[in-house]
């Protein structure tokens, strides 16, 4: 698979095969990985991988808590600006309605809303699942590098057949994850991610996010 065909074929699946993914090749991806771009080479991104047993410890620790927890806990930043503007705000109000159409929950029924975003905690079913940590020290531009570091894992799974979802929702559920991982207090956690053999039969992984026309968003200047 070249570089052209694992941009085009990553989505962020939120249905996964209860299929294992071999350790070796969730070893090579992140050993590649180590190749993305960095900003003075600070390399500031650190990873926590989840399988197995410890998958199910930690989505049980999760499950008990949740009871009390309904929204998680308040997180350390905000995901999206408090006032998200035009032409950003349509989009992401585009891309949520859009996914509950693909599985026929309609606006008004909260319940089942709150039901699959909440499938956010079990990783979408997906076998292993990825945290990724920022040292409290690093500015902005660090988590760029971060963001790069993920794009890269994101695309050499799909070399290997696999494929991702980034779970910005486990932010919202940061003290827990740090208690599970016993993350030194100088890391910040800001997301995870779902790795698995995609359930290319589940409505969910059937449709696609839009993309604004490149006259929306790039700008040529000739002499």
């Amino acid at each position: 698979m070249n570089v052209a065909e694992a941009v085009a074929t990553r989505f962020s699946c939120r249905a996964f095969l209860d299929k294992p993914v071999d350790p070796e090749a969730i070893h090579r991806i992140l050993d590649r990985a180590r190749q993305s771009p960095s900003g003075g080479n600070v390399q500031p991104w650190h990873t926590y991988v989840l399988s197995g047993e410890a998958m199910d410890r930690f989505k049980a620790l999760v499950q008990s808590r949740l009871p009390d927890n309904p929204r998680g806990e308040p997180p350390e930043f905000s995901i999206y600006p408090e006032s998200l503007k035009e032409p950003y705000r349509s989009r992401r109000f585009k891309c949520g309605e859009d996914l509950y159409a693909a599985i026929g929950i309609p606006r008004e029924d909260k319940p089942a809303r709150l039901r699959q975003f909440a499938r956010n905690l079990e990783w979408f079913g997906a076998p292993v699942g990825l945290f990724f940590a920022l040292d409290r020290s690093m500015g902005w531009n660090q988590w760029a590098h971060l963001g790069m570091y993920m794009q890269t894992i994101m695309l050499l799974a799909r070399e290997e057949g696999l494929h991702t979802c980034a779970q910005e929702a486990w932010s919202a559920w940061h003290k827990t994850v740090t208690e599970f991982l016993s993350l030194p207090d100088e890391l910040m956690l800001y997301c995870g991610m779902a790795v698995g053999y995609a359930d290319e039969n589940n409505p969910i992984n059937q449709w696609r996010t839009d993309r604004a026309d490149m006259d929306e968003q790039v700008q040529y200047r000739s002499p």
